[in-house]
């Protein structure tokens, strides 16, 4: 079991940035690999980002790449989220596993709550 506290998430201009934060806790190997995904309305869940534990392996969607950066403070990961798109808005989630390779495939095993990004034109 993981617990997640999500926050950064908020309405921004198109163009602009966010920053997403997220602190895991609970048994430390099911937060090797922490990560975010998000789901718009209607659509499917999709994976953003990920990082391993170390740092060491990072993976994105293609959709995000050069526009979102993904990084791990311990037990904390962030998203800086840059050059937002009207077709980012969605809910964030935080999600984790114990994964130690990572790839745009990535299926995590534990999921936060979420946070609302909202994009306005």
């Amino acid at each position: 079991q993981v617990d997640f506290v999500e926050s950064g998430g908020g309405v921004v201009q198109a163009g602009g940035s966010l920053r997403l934060s997220c602190r895991a806790s609970g048994r430390t190997y099911s937060f090797y690999a922490l990560g975010w995904c998000r789901q718009a309305p209607g659509k499917e869940r999709e994976f953003v980002a990920a990082i391993t534990r170390t740092g060491g392996s990072t993976s994105y969607a293609d959709s995000v790449k050069g526009r979102f950066s993904i990084s791990r403070n311990g037990d904390t990961v962030y998203l800086q989220m840059n050059t937002l798109k009207p077709e980012d808005p969605a809910v964030y989630y935080c999600a984790s596993d114990a994964s130690q390779v990572l790839t745009p495939s990535w299926s995590p095993d534990y999921w936060g709550e979420g946070t609302q990004v909202t994009v306005s034109s």
